[in-house]
């Protein structure tokens, strides 16, 4: 399992790289362990205002279907729209081109509420 110190992880295990008051997100390597072959992601948020926990879209391996979760609040201002055509990039690479959404945070003090890689890590044993 690889969990980056460069993130913060939230207990649904979202993962968010902060760039100035921009949240990337996406999902950690633990989580796409759990889920298995990852064959669609659906993100229809684009645009839209969401609080901390909310949906913001679904993943669809080949045995279940899981909700991806607001690690923060924000305006999702872009999605990967690479995972349209390639979703098996979640699983190969989570923290990179398996991204999910860019989201321009509300309350960035909500990031504090987020565990570093060791807590989180201690968490998915």
């Amino acid at each position: 399992m690889n969990f980056p110190a460069n993130l913060k992880y939230s207990k649904d295990h979202e993962w968010v790289k902060v760039d100035g008051n921009i949240a990337i997100v996406g999902i950690s390597d633990f989580a796409q362990d759990q889920l298995g072959d990852i064959v669609f992601v659906d993100i229809q948020t684009e645009g839209e205002e969401l609080a901390a926990g909310e949906v913001f879209g679904a993943i669809e391996a080949v045995k279940t279907v899981a909700d991806a979760l607001m690690p923060v609040s924000g305006k999702v201002i872009e999605v990967n729209t690479d995972l349209e055509g390639a979703p098996e990039s979640v699983n190969s690479d989570p923290y990179g081109a398996g991204w999910m959404i860019k989201v321009e945070m509300s309350n960035p003090a909500e990031l504090d509420d987020l565990m570093d890689a060791e807590a989180y890590e201690a968490i998915c044993k």
